[in-house]
C-alpha cells in the first residue's frame, strides 16, 4: 500500500492513503541506520511504501520511502551539527512575517528564502497583524514591500482580525501543497482558523512579559483543505540555520545577485573586497538593496568553514 506522510511525532507517523484512509504508521527498523543523515528519516509531505500490521487498529510498517521532488532544510534545533527535514514535496512555501507581537527580523526571513531558493520551492511572504500596525510598523513594511518586492518575491498584507487579505491567501493555497512556516506566536494556527474554522486548531497568545510566541503547535502536520489543496503546519521557530549551503553558492540564492552571475572579475568572487566586483557596484547604485546585502555578508559569515 502506499500512502502520504501527514503527521510526524517522532517515532509514529500517520500516514494517509489516496482513499483517504489513515494509518498509524512506524518505520522498519533498517531506515533507521540506512543512509539517514537527518535527525528524522521521515517528513511530512513525503510518499511512502507500507505494510499493514493490525487492521483493525489501523497500524502499519513502513518499508519504503519514495523519492523526493523537493524539501525544506534547516538545522537541527538540538543537533547543531546535524539537519532537520521540515517537509518534503512541496508546491510552496508561506512564511507568516510579523512586524510587532513579535518581530519577525530580516535575517531570519533571508535565510529562510535562501533556503527555499537553494531547493528550488517558490516563497511567499504573509504579513500578518498589518491592524496592529502604527506609523513605525507602515514605514517598515513599505520598504520591506518594495525591497522583497523588487527581488520578484510575493508579499501579502492581511490580518485574523480585520479579514484583510484572508481571501487573496485562500486562493494561494487552493489546489497546492503549502508549507506554512514561521516564529511562535506570528498567529498560524489563529490564520488557518480563520480561513477554515471546522480545523479548530488550538492558539496561544503571546507571551506578555517576553513579547515572544509560545509553541502551539508541536509536530508539523499536514491538513486537507476545502475544496482542495493541503498545507503543513509547522512548529513556531526561534531561529532558522542554513544547513548544506557554502560560501561560493550562496550568492546564487539571492536572485538580485543571482542575475548578475558571471560578471565579476573574479569566477570566484564573494562579493566582500574583491576588485571588479559587480554586485557591490549595483549595492553603491542602489539596484541591490543595502540591507540585503548586509544580510547576504552576515548570512556569509555565519557559514561553517567545513561548508565550504
Amino acid at each position: 500500500m502506499t500512502g502520504k506522510v501527514y503527521k510526524s511525532t517522532g517515532s509514529w507517523y500517520v500516514v494517509k492513503t489516496a482513499e483517504g484512509e489513515t494509518w498509524n504508521a512506524r518505520l522498519k527498523g533498517l531506515f533507521k541506520i540506512d543512509d539517514i543523515t537527518s535527525t528524522n528519516p521521515l517528513a511530512v509531505g513525503d510518499d511512502v511504501d507500507f505494510e499493514p500490521e493490525n487492521e483493525a487498529g489501523h497500524t502499519a510498517t513502513i518499508t519504503a520511502i519514495h523519492n523526493r521532488r523537493n524539501y525544506i532544510n534547516r538545522q537541527s534545533p538540538s543537533h547543531r551539527m546535524q539537519h532537520h527535514i521540515v517537509a518534503a514535496n512541496i508546491d510552496q512555501s508561506l512564511l507568516v512575517v510579523t512586524l510587532k507581537e513579535p518581530r519577525t527580523s530580516q535575517g531570519f526571513i533571508d535565510r529562510w528564502l535562501t533556503t527555499c531558493e537553494a531547493y528550488h520551492v517558490p516563497a511567499v511572504l504573509l504579513f500578518n497583524k498589518c491592524d496592529l500596525y502604527r506609523k513605525k510598523e507602515e514605514e517598515k513594511f513599505t520598504a520591506w514591500q518594495k525591497m522583497y518586492g523588487d527581488v520578484g518575491y510575493r508579499l501579502i498584507r492581511m490580518s485574523t482580525h480585520t479579514g484583510e487579505g484572508l481571501d487573496e491567501v485562500k486562493g494561494l493555497l487552493q489546489g497546492k501543497i503549502s508549507l506554512l512556516s514561521g516564529h511562535s506566536g506570528v498567529g498560524k494556527s489563529s490564520f488557518l482558523n480563520a480561513l477554515f474554522p471546522s480545523m479548530e486548531l488550538k492558539t496561544h497568545e503571546v507571551s506578555g512579559w517576553s513579547g515572544k510566541g509560545t509553541h502551539t503547535t508541536t509536530f508539523a502536520e499536514m491538513f486537507d483543505l476545502p475544496p482542495s489543496g493541503r498545507v503543513i503546519d509547522t512548529p513556531g521557530m526561534r531561529e532558522f540555520g542554513l544547513v548544506d549551503i557554502s560560501k561560493a553558492e550562496l550568492s546564487g540564492y539571492f536572485p538580485e545577485m543571482r542575475a548578475l552571475a558571471g560578471q565579476c572579475q573574479f569566477n570566484n568572487c564573494l562579493h566582500l573586497e574583491e576588485p571588479g566586483c559587480v554586485v557591490k557596484q549595483a549595492v553603491q547604485t542602489g539596484s541591490i538593496a543595502l540591507d540585503r546585502y548586509i544580510s547576504y555578508c552576515s548570512i556569509l559569515d555565519s557559514i561553517e568553514e567545513n561548508n565550504y
